[in-house]
């Protein structure tokens, strides 16, 4: 299967997100009986709330996980993996959406206040989080944003309330438990795409974090998670 175009969609009629990409591989038997097991019972909307919430909790998020490699970037090794950062994780969540017969793409911003360590934010060089992933799903007649990137236990970590998912509202900000102000500010928007535009995510990580990799693998200065719990 040849790899989609990289420009963002303009087309929001619901029935061109059905199908798989090279990337968001919903034919593929281990996405289609992780969304068969994970899609609960009820409308599509339940289902898709249900989804959200095995794709957050069900993956392990660690931004020392990121490879420059497409089909690291896909839903397939996100899922075989268990772990994954943003951009793999929206496309495991699109694809299993898919999978269901729900209609989804994936969507991309630069944001700033991320949960991050000091560690990370070292090795990045900025605080400014590039191609930040989501995904866009098609839920009672409209798009709707899902970020299921950071698993509760991770959350619990920085002492920040986990991101809820209903299916009828965007679901993007992270809220301060204490001070109930949002955690991360959304600078730009790239757009929604079909599939992971893996050309432009690669050369932009490449070129801005090119201190967190070897080649074409992030350096691991160690354990994401527990950096969380030692810094908060």
């Amino acid at each position: 299967m040849s790899e989609i175009a990289v420009e963002p969609v303009t087309d929001n009629s619901p029935g061109g997100y059905l199908h798989p990409t090279p990337r968001i591989q919903s034919d593929d038997p281990t996405v289609v009986a992780f969304a068969k097991a994970n899609a609960g019972h009820g409308d599509e909307i339940a289902q898709a709330i249900s989804l959200y919430y095995a794709v957050r909790d069900g993956v392990r998020y660690d931004p020392y996980s990121m490879q420059l490699v497409p089909e690291e970037l896909g839903a397939v090794r996100c899922l075989a993996q268990k772990v994954g950062f943003c951009i793999p994780k929206a496309a495991l969540l699109a694809a299993s959406a898919r999978a269901l017969g729900i209609p989804a793409r994936v969507g991309y911003a630069d944001v700033k206040n991320h949960l991050a360590t000091g560690k990370l934010i070292e090795m990045m060089g900025t605080d400014l989080f590039i191609w930040h992933g989501y995904t866009d799903l098609f839920l009672d007649g409209k798009w709707v944003k899902a970020t299921p990137a950071f698993n509760i236990e991770l959350c619990d970590k920085f002492k920040v309330l986990p991101l809820e998912f209903d299916g009828r509202e965007d679901s993007l900000f992270h809220p301060f438990d204490a001070n109930d102000q949002p955690h991360m500010e959304y600078v730009s928007y790239h757009g929604a795409f079909r599939d992971v535009p893996v050309e432009p995510i690669i050369h932009a990580f490449s070129t801005t974090y090119w201190r967190m990799f070897d080649g074409t693998k992030c350096i691991r200065p160690g354990d994401f998670h527990s950096e969380a719990e030692a810094e908060h």
